[in-house]
C-alpha cells in the first residue's frame, strides 16, 4: 500500500470513529422515550473501583416512562440507587425489594429546546473533530509532496478524495443531528 493510500485510508478510519463517538454520545442524550443505554454513563463503586451500571445490573424497560434495574449482588442495591442519585441526570430512583424503578419524568417544551441546543452542539463537535482529521491528512500529502515522495498532481487528486470522504462523513452528522432532534420535539 502507497503511502498516499495509508492516509486517504487512516484519515477515512478516523472520521468513522469520530461518527460512532458522536452516536454513542447522542445516546446518552435524552428523549421523549426512556432507554436504558442512558444510565450508561452512571459509574457504581464496585469494591473498591468505578463501573458502569450495566457491569453489576441488568437495565430493562419496565414501561413507556420507566426503567427498571436488577442489581446481580444483593448489597449493591442502595449504592446503585445513590450513584443515579448523585449522577447529572436529575432522576430520582425508588427501590421495590430487589428492584430499583427508575421514573422519567416527563419533558418540557422548555427541556426539549436545550436537548437540540446540546444535540446541535454535539453535532458542531464531531464536524470539527473530522475537519481536523482532513487538515492533518491534507498536512501529511503535503510533506510527501515537499519530500519529493509524491506528486503535486498526486496531492491534488488526494486532497480532491479526502474532501469528497470529510464531506460524506459531514453529511452523517447532519442526518444524525436532524434525526435526534426529530427525536427529542416528537411528544
Amino acid at each position: 500500500m502507497t503511502a498516499l493510500a495509508e492516509i486517504k485510508g487512516n484519515a477515512e478510519h478516523k472520521m468513522t470513529q469520530s461518527i460512532e463517538a458522536f452516536k454513542s454520545a447522542l445516546q446518552r442524550v435524552r428523549t421523549g422515550r426512556p432507554s436504558p443505554a442512558l444510565l450508561d454513563v452512571v459509574q457504581v463503586d464496585y469494591y473498591g473501583s468505578m463501573v458502569p451500571i450495566s457491569q453489576v445490573a441488568n437495565l430493562s424497560l419496565l414501561d413507556a416512562r420507566t426503567i427498571g434495574v436488577a442489581p446481580w449482588e444483593k448489597g449493591m442495591g442502595a449504592k446503585i440507587e445513590k450513584a443515579i442519585r448523585d449522577s447529572d441526570l436529575g432522576l430520582n430512583p425508588a427501590s421495590q425489594g430487589d428492584l430499583i424503578r427508575v421514573p422519567m419524568p416527563p419533558m418540557t417544551e422548555e427541556r426539549r429546546k436545550e436537548l437540540t441546543k446540546v444535540v446541535r452542539h454535539e453535532g458542531e463537535s464531531a464536524k470539527i473533530a473530522i475537519r481536523n482529521l482532513r487538515r492533518d491528512a491534507n498536512e501529511a500529502v503535503k510533506r510527501l509532496v515537499k519530500d519529493k515522495e509524491a506528486s503535486e498532481d498526486d496531492e491534488r487528486r488526494l486532497q480532491d478524495e479526502i474532501q469528497k470522504i470529510t464531506d460524506k462523513f459531514i453529511a452523517e452528522v447532519d442526518k444524525l443531528v436532524a434525526s435526534k432532534e426529530d427525536d427529542i420535539m416528537a411528544v
